[in-house]
């Protein structure tokens, strides 16, 4: 009997998540099929239903339902534990509807392995969003301790200062005068996404030697992105992010590690052109 998987989120249109579990499940002839879900935020019982009666194999959930989640399912693991955001549900062993956070291992696996070797002292997340706790602890594995956060919303910066007390918060209004005291900046916002609102302050006082790392994978280069390459700064889109995200789930899902292989690299690629 074919399984069925799937991502919830709104707006969930430009996610390939489809593209990529699917191109996997082929690869190792398992018999599934993994599509959107669109839903409101009233069907997140039903769908986290589905899972416990094995309707749904596993269901990713993205934007805004990260924490909405958690009040719907029996408990969280592992990275979920920490950050408060879940990002894959499967049915364990005992029969409960557990939460995971792959976000973190994307992120980790994606980047922050790549920049070991350089002297990161002063980190900046912008957004304070559903992606941004797996940002904060993500970096926190990676040995940075100094992070500030900022977001249009000062409240929301509050809030995950209650799960990170060590983080120090930049005032939006500071943030384009301050933003050449940081190493390393992640945009976790949604600003710059595909069809939406882009950044309405000028990036030119970054450091030169920084990185900016942005959650965004569609489109592949931000204007944000596209203005720091121009300037020499080292800049990466959200897509290894995405992939290595996606890997975890599948593992965790099909007991299975899949290869990300150059035939998924350009499949991904070409529907992002």
């Amino acid at each position: 009997m074919k399984k069925i998987f799937g991502i919830i989120g709104s707006p969930i249109s430009h996610s390939l998540s489809p593209l990529l579990h699917n191109y996997w499940f082929k690869k190792y002839k398992i018999d599934a099929t993994y599509s959107i879900i669109d839903i409101k935020e009233k069907d997140l019982v039903s769908v986290v239903k589905k899972v416990k009666n094995g309707t749904l194999k596993g269901v990713n959930v993205t934007l805004p339902y990260k924490q909405k989640i958690i009040n719907h399912i029996d408990k969280t693991i592992n990275d979920a534990n920490t950050t408060g955001s879940v990002n894959t549900l499967l049915l364990n062993n005992d029969g409960l509807v557990v939460g995971e956070n792959t976000d973190v291992f994307g992120l980790q696996a994606g980047y922050l392995k790549e920049i070991n070797d350089r002297i990161i002292k002063k980190a900046l997340v912008i957004g304070a969003g559903g992606v941004s706790p797996s940002v904060i602890l993500s970096l926190e594995k990676s040995g940075i301790n100094r992070i500030s956060i900022t977001n249009r919303t000062y409240e929301k910066c509050l809030f995950l200062k209650k799960n990170f007390s060590y983080l120090k918060i930049l005032h939006w209004d500071k943030l384009q005068d301050e933003i050449g005291n940081y190493d390393i900046i992640v945009n976790a916002t949604s600003l710059g996404l595909k069809n939406g609102q882009e950044f309405n302050i000028n990036f030119n006082k970054c450091k030169n030697d920084a990185i900016y790392i942005d959650t965004i994978y569609n489109p592949l280069k931000t204007k944000t992105l596209k203005f720091l390459e121009s300037k020499g700064i080292k800049a990466f889109n959200g897509l290894d992010m995405f992939i290595y995200q996606g890997q975890k789930s599948f593992y965790l899902w099909n007991k299975v590690n899949p290869e990300i292989d150059d035939d998924l690299i350009n499949l991904l690629l070409s529907k992002l052109k």
